[in-house]
């Protein structure tokens, strides 16, 4: 088969599709998943709802190998926002692929049908879906492990609570003596009933060691396999756009309908997909997912834990990346903030060259940074804190899951006894880039870390920011909460029983 264990680029993508091994040669690198299946194959039960990312509708499962390339690792995504051409070498089921071959429904399918828990039926496919990845991945879940694994799926009939029966009961089907769901997943071949190794060999045999390159009319998409090579390919295509998970990218082709002539997809790089603590800091490379950082930066800073869980959808942490994140910009991101605080460098990579950049230096202007052309975020290095360090982040948002910051604010404050030795303060959603607070920040240095101290900061807040009004909040609401939230953090680092967790319980 064409370069399948070659150094040579390759044009053909393949993939596993719900038990079929898929070619594809002539394809649109812009096309979505979402697209190919309904489209294409007239697989439907796959649906449209946003084209997004944020419904739920078009949430599928992704297999693919983990870091270690050893064992196999099965996450839900939003196929309406990813591209298919980031398929390659990987594995894809859907709702489709999830009964098996007798037709015996899987028992997420079931439980949903005992239980009720569809009305309109079109949200289904997607909550199914998510329900399948759990059953996958975990064992018997909480009521907050549930409705925290569905926070990227949205019934629009209000049918909640059927659909969380179903979640626990499907445990009770499957220990009732349903089948392996690996014998479930897969209907149109021998897959049924393949064991991990074979199904982990099947992936290394269709990701070869050869990088993907594709040509479609005048449009252009390559799947570099080391950052030696994504370095000389950017070099080469200067105004190539660089794509990790698509949840920013997607947006632009499937709602702004802008046309990408070259894409450099960093999701097959060896090395950006790696977490290492090193000395003092942690690095993480720039195209691991926010489902990836998250045990590494609650083991680190635990109190980040109540930010991380509402950091948009399971499935957008799926496929988003730390970098990602970081490189876009948007002064509503939440990572920035909390990064800010914690005083992250970044690596950046240009040809040969390595520089570190202070995070607080990157951005220059909305949606504007200080890369120079063909630079690269390389690693996100982030400094441990100390065992003194307290450490906050609270985001503040219309709707508690899945929902865009109006404010998210960070906070890492050191004291020598009860002086202020050093804070900092980052905010996201107030300027047109997410930005520490220099006059609050200096206000605090060398005081006593006591309300009278506080709230002489919280004044110089206007100083530091004059936010905008949009559709999220007005100006004077967000001012207002951030000074809140500063006051909230003095009183919880003065007052731990009044200190609550994301779900508003004592801690």
């Amino acid at each position: 088969m064409e370069g399948m264990n070659s150094g040579i680029d390759r044009g053909t993508i393949r993939f596993r599709l719900d038990g079929e091994t898929i070619e594809l040669r002539d394809v649109d690198p812009t096309r979505t998943v979402l697209q190919f299946l309904r489209e294409d194959l007239g697989k439907t039960g796959t649906k449209e709802g946003c084209a997004e990312g944020d419904c739920g509708a078009c949430t599928v499962a992704l297999v693919d190998l983990d870091r270690s390339g050893s064992r196999l690792r099965t996450r839900a995504i939003n196929s309406c926002i990813q591209f298919l051409p980031t398929l390659d070498g990987r594995e894809l089921i859907t709702v489709e692929g999830l009964r098996n071959a007798d037709g015996e429904l899987h028992p997420v399918q079931q439980a949903m049908v005992d239980c009720h828990g569809s009305q309109c039926g079109f949200c289904t496919p997607g909550f199914v879906m998510s329900l399948f990845v759990q059953f996958k991945n975990s064992g018997q879940l909480t009521r907050r492990e549930i409705d925290d694994a569905l926070a990227g799926n949205l019934c629009r009939c209000t049918g909640y609570q059927p659909i969380i029966n179903a979640a626990i009961k499907m445990y009770d089907l499957e220990a009732s003596g349903s089948e392996d769901w690996l014998q479930q997943a897969n209907t149109r071949d021998a897959t049924s009933g393949k064991d991990e190794d074979h199904r982990v060999a099947e992936l290394r045999n269709l990701q070869g060691q050869s990088s993907l390159q594709l040509e479609f009319g005048n449009r252009q998409f390559c799947a570099p396999r080391t950052v030696d090579e994504l370095a000389a390919k950017f070099e080469e295509r200067p105004d190539a756009i660089l794509l990790a998970g698509g949840t920013d990218i997607g947006l632009w082709v499937t709602k702004q309908h802008r046309d990408l002539p070259s894409v450099i997809y960093t999701g097959r790089v060896a090395g950006l997909s790696d977490v290492a603590v090193v000395d003092d800091s942690i690095e993480i490379g720039a195209a691991v997912t926010l489902t990836d950082c998250m045990p590494i930066l609650t083991e680190y800073f635990p109190d980040l834990r109540d930010l991380l869980v509402r950091f948009a959808s399971p499935p957008i942490r799926n496929a988003g990346t730390l970098g990602g994140n970081v490189a876009n910009g948007s002064p509503i991101g939440d990572s920035m903030p909390a990064l800010l605080a914690l005083g992250a460098e970044l690596v950046l990579r240009k040809g040969s060259r390595n520089r570190v950049l202070p995070l607080n230096e990157f951005y220059i202007g909305y949606q504007e940074n200080a890369l120079e052309s063909s630079e690269f975020i390389e690693r996100i290095r982030i400094p441990k804190a100390r065992d003194d360090a307290r450490i906050r982040s609270y985001k503040v948002s219309k709707r508690f899951d899945q929902d865009i910051s109006a404010v998210c604010g960070a906070y890492c404050l050191h004291l020598d006894g009860t002086t202020v030795s050093s804070i900092k303060i980052a905010y996201g959603g107030l300027a047109a880039i997410p930005k520490r607070a220099p006059a609050a920040e200096h206000a605090l240095i060398g005081q006593e870390w006591s309300e009278e101290a506080v709230n002489a900061a919280i004044d110089l807040l206007g100083e530091d920011f004059q936010p905008i009004s949009d559709m999220r909040a007005t100006s004077g609401y967000r001012l207002e909460v951030c000074r809140n939230l500063l006051y909230r953090f003095w009183l919880e680092t003065t007052n731990d029983k009044i200190a609550t967790d994301v779900y508003g319980y004592g801690r």
